[in-house]
């Protein structure tokens, strides 16, 4: 396939955003044109678009896309994440947990103490979306109780996520980086930790300032500590490893049977609240699979291979094959929304471009690794930040100008290869 037909393959990107990003800016509202439509507009272009294929078949690849393994999972995360939100909302569990974290916590302290609990939890449990699920809506209703910027709270959440989601034993993406590039996890973390410890330490002192001008309420309501029973089940449940899914089943029940006996609801009531938080999780499923579909017809027409081409075409050195392995992963993690897959497309090449230019394997692993999970916490059509910005009801857009930590961590990684850090691993 030549360049022109690989950069044109890329198309149907850049016709997402000029519908979405110049619209709004035209309209001067990030709500007038829905996340939905840009999408759907987009997925139009690049099936017509697509060619040396029946249109059943470019259909069917981008009903492929739309319907794989991990994507498949991730909306029956959401699903659950849905149900599970609302039933707890409305029995009354946000509220009790925001007037325990309230009543523990000074206003000052806020912001940094759900930075540390949400960086605690996801190096424990492995995964940014499990945190997200289960600080996410806290993080709202403390937004609500002190008048604070919600999506920044929400975005607080969502850096988090990504630490651990970059640095634990159980991460997917650590497995992958890890098994791509022939090194061991314990080696890897060692050398991401020379790159995150200075971003979050960073990141966790500007919360502090920035946290300074938040006030607590001048009286919490009582705490009823019943109520916070579902949230501490899914925090402890998730810090021992247990299955996403399972965790928010064994959440969902306790809200049913805390709820019906403590006479929040009865058990229509509770059915009721499930329903409306998985119908209120429509929209997110939906963009989701039409980003899976849309970036399917870019791979197959051949812009992934396009990408990787070009940026391996003129690497000269360690520093500029280390920046190309940084690039690869993140253009292509861009363009398929998925940092594990993005890992598992781009690790060959890049083992193969560590060997060629004597690069260090564990080095190249948190390369990977880290610019991966930089890349992922900024997307707006992202799993993770559409996750929250649903839990959160806030649009997407709104949260990525508060996500630091994410574009922190990026900066310091991007440092550590030009200055060749650290000395050990470069």
């Amino acid at each position: 396939m030549n360049n022109k037909r690989g950069l044109f393959a890329l198309s149907p990107l850049f016709v997402f955003v000029f519908v979405y990003l110049v619209g709004s800016l035209v309209a001067g509202n990030f709500y007038k044109i829905p996340l939905t439509v840009a999408f759907l507009i987009a997925s139009v272009y690049a099936i017509s678009t697509t060619t040396g294929a029946t249109l059943k078949d470019r259909i069917s690849h981008f009903t492929r896309g739309a319907s794989t393994g991990n994507l498949i999972l991730m909306l029956w995360i959401f699903v659950m994440a849905g149900a599970f939100a609302a039933s707890a909302k409305d029995m009354g569990s946000i509220d009790s947990t925001v007037n325990l974290t309230l009543s523990l916590l000074p206003g000052n302290m806020i912001l940094a103490g759900l930075f540390i609990a949400s960086c605690f939890i996801s190096i424990s449990i492995g995964t940014s979306v499990g945190t997200i699920v289960a600080l996410t809506p806290i993080a709202a209703g403390i937004a609500l109780s002190t008048d604070s910027n919600t999506a920044l709270l929400t975005a607080v959440v969502v850096g988090g996520a990504f630490f651990g989601d970059n640095l634990s034993f159980i991460s997917d993406t650590t497995i992958v980086a890890t098994q791509t590039q022939h090194c061991r996890m314990s080696d890897k973390f060692r050398v991401n930790l020379y790159i995150t410890l200075p971003a979050a330490i960073l990141i966790l002192i500007v919360y502090l300032f920035m946290g300074a001008n938040i006030q607590s309420p001048s009286s919490v309501p009582e705490v009823e500590y019943l109520k916070v029973t579902p949230y501490l089940v899914v925090l402890i449940s998730a810090a021992f490893g247990m299955n996403v899914m399972a965790v928010l089943t064994l959440g969902l029940l306790m809200t049913g049977i805390i709820g019906i006996c403590s006479g929040s609801y009865d058990l229509y009531g509770w059915f009721g609240s499930m329903g409306k938080g998985i119908t209120g999780m429509g929209e997110l499923i939906i963009i989701t699979m039409m980003a899976g579909g849309l970036l399917e017809i870019i791979r197959i027409n051949g812009g992934i291979d396009y990408i990787i081409g070009k940026l391996t075409r003129h690497v000269n050195g360690k520093r500029g094959a280390e920046l190309s392995i940084a690039a690869l992963v993140s253009l292509v993690n861009a363009c398929t929304a998925n940092n594990t897959v993005a890992i598992l497309t781009v690790g060959e090449i890049s083992k193969d471009i560590g060997d060629r230019y004597g690069l260090d394997n564990r080095k190249c692993a948190s390369i990977l690794d880290t610019f991966s999970c930089c890349m992922q916490g900024i997307l707006p059509y992202g799993a993770q930040v559409l996750m929250a910005a649903g839990l959160a009801e806030v649009n997407p857009i709104n949260i990525i100008p508060y996500l630091y930590y994410p574009l922190t961590l990026g900066f310091v990684a991007l440092m550590s290869i030009l200055l060749r850090y650290p000395k050990k691993y470069s």
